[in-house]
């Protein structure tokens, strides 16, 4: 009985989930194949291969596939470029082939070199772009063909903004404004009893609500069409068999398809990695996709979304968050979605094109603050700047650049912020004055590269003439060739000149560096154990307790 509850329970919880990720999905399906000069349709087929196949076929609970914003500018100068959707499609299929075959080489492992502070980064990056794309929607602004070919460029959205907030449409901003406030609302202990009842539903349906009784009585505040969903009407099963659209096989003779192919498998399949390791971050369980089966379930949904006439997809954070704000507990909702896609477009496109624009803009905006929250933002703060910089530079390179670009320049920041920190602890440095002279010891860090050799070439070069200098190895694993070189040279050569006295103590045997007397030996030799140092930098006091306890000097 226990296991029938939680079974009920849990599939509430993933209907609801689904019913959500399909609202949202379905403006975005439509927006994205507008976008990119491709049939609205398309973009549908995209989204039910997207949820049905891929989310069954995937590894992870809750990530949500479909067509990709990210993908767009290849998309549309690829149909430009050959003034045929049907020969586009075989691009798609390649792409899935291509995809299918890495998830076979078992690239997926690239997503976990990944830096945490990029993939939060990305996440706030996407949060903030999010935002900025459904202002628009928000205050009720139409945009035209100029600033669709904008976002198909992903170009910098705050353009949008300036030239949305010159078209206002009341109706549209109470509808968001609403929304936005039920949402902020459904998260607090006053409306825990009612959170059974998805806060995204309830959103949709006001929205319909003000804008028919507006309608019903002749209002001029009414939205028209232009500010509601708008999908594509078959009035019998034979003109709904007829939107779907096969491809050219023609175009497999095309090199240029194939280049095309390449292109959207490296780029799709970028992307998926990413969205995957950011939904396993966002997941409340941290549950573990495997990326080489993501990639195997990507790999066959873009080839049979080729087939049947869709845009090519990638796994997608928009959707995958909103699911897991939706409280999504298993692949099932990502499922769910995609049979209300395909269910609701060939039956009830007329209700669906009754929901407005601005209530599916306040629950992506809602769910947009939720990745990009001030929180966030401290958090990564408090944790320096090797983590704040590549966090915040990722941020602001997706919002302004692309995606793609972001995180590689966030990853750019990342790399030198490791060099940086790498080149800075090569070695341990005590040096102490005595009546009888100079005595210092380098003790090398337990990694020495090539990294290192700037720094400690200059260390080298600053020693005191006349000095007793140990250069102690016994804690290092490895020394790059360039800086064991650098050491010999000057253990042999540029020391002798200086009069300076040189002892390697406890390299490997695999460096071939002559045998010395041990550190032990030449302490005892050079000083009185009793004797206090002038001045000392370095723990050198602990050193003189540790040889006293040996029986060094007595």
């Amino acid at each position: 009985m226990e296991q029938n509850s939680s079974f009920s329970n849990n599939f509430k919880k993933d209907f609801f989930s689904g019913l959500i990720v399909f609202l949202v999905a379905l403006p975005l399906c439509l927006g994205i194949a507008q976008a990119s000069h491709a049939p609205l349709f398309a973009g549908i087929v995209s989204g039910v291969i997207g949820g049905i196949v891929v989310g069954s076929l995937s590894g992870s609970r809750l990530s949500v596939s479909g067509p990709a914003a990210g993908l767009t500018a290849i998309v549309l100068a690829a149909i430009t470029k050959f003034n045929a959707f049907d020969i586009f499609l075989c691009s798609v299929i390649i792409a899935g082939g291509v995809q299918l075959l890495l998830g076979f080489l078992k690239a997926g492992k690239i997503a976990n070199f990944m830096p945490s502070s990029v993939i939060e980064g990305m996440l706030a990056g996407i949060g903030l772009t999010i935002i900025i794309k459904q202002v628009p929607d928000a205050i009720g602004f139409v945009k035209n063909k100029t600033d669709e070919m904008v976002d198909a460029d992903d170009g910098f959205l705050m353009n949008t903004i300036t030239n949305s907030l010159k078209h206002i449409e009341v109706t549209a901003v109470i509808i968001a404004a609403i929304g936005l406030l039920v949402l902020m609302l459904w998260q607090t202990k006053a409306f825990k009893k009612l959170q059974m009842i998805p806060a995204g539903l309830i959103v949709v349906l006001l929205g319909i609500g003000i804008n028919q009784i507006l309608k019903m009585n002749g209002s001029g505040m009414v939205l028209d069409n232009t500010h509601l969903v708008s999908l594509p009407i078959a009035s019998t099963f034979s003109e709904f068999i007829g939107q779907f659209t096969l491809p050219n096989i023609a175009g497999f003779k095309d090199p240029h398809v194939w280049e095309t192919g390449l292109v959207i498998a490296i780029v799709a399949s970028i992307e998926t990695l990413l969205c995957i390791e950011a939904t396993d971050k966002l997941d409340p369980h941290k549950g573990y996709t495997s990326t080489d089966r993501e990639l195997k379930a990507q790999g066959i949904g873009n080839m049979l979304s080729g087939l049947l006439g869709g845009l090519p997809m990638t796994s997608v954070i928009v959707r995958s968050s909103a699911n897991i704000n939706a409280g999504a507990r298993s692949k099932m909702s990502t499922i769910i979605h995609g049979a209300l896609l395909l269910i609701c477009v060939a039956s009830i496109p007329v209700l669906l094109n009754m929901i407005p624009k601005a209530s599916l803009a306040a629950i992506l905006i809602f769910t947009g603050y939720k990745l990009c929250k001030p929180s966030v933002f401290i958090h990564m703060w408090k944790g320096g700047w090797t983590q704040f910089m590549p966090f915040v530079m990722t941020a602001m390179a997706v919002v302004s650049l692309d995606l793609l670009k972001g995180v590689g320049l966030g990853l750019l920041i990342s790399i030198f912020y490791i060099l940086r920190q790498n080149a800075r602890i090569p070695y341990y440095f005590q040096r102490s004055s005595f009546s009888n002279g100079e005595l210092i010891k380098i003790t090398l860090a337990q990694e020495v590269s090539f990294l290192n050799k700037a720094s400690i070439k200059d260390t080298l070069k600053n020693i005191p003439n006349g000095s007793k200098v140990i250069i102690d190895a016994s804690q290092t694993q490895y020394i790059d060739f360039d800086v064991l070189d650098l050491i010999t040279d000057f253990s042999n050569t540029a020391a002798a000149d200086r009069q300076i006295d040189v002892s390697l103590v406890d390299f490997k045997n695999i460096y071939n560096i002559p045998k010395t007397v041990t550190e032990r030996e030449i302490i005892s030799d050079f000083i009185h154990v009793d004797e206090v140092p002038k001045r000392s930098s370095g723990n050198y006091k602990k050193l003189l307790k540790q040889l006293r306890g040996a029986g060094v000097g007595e």
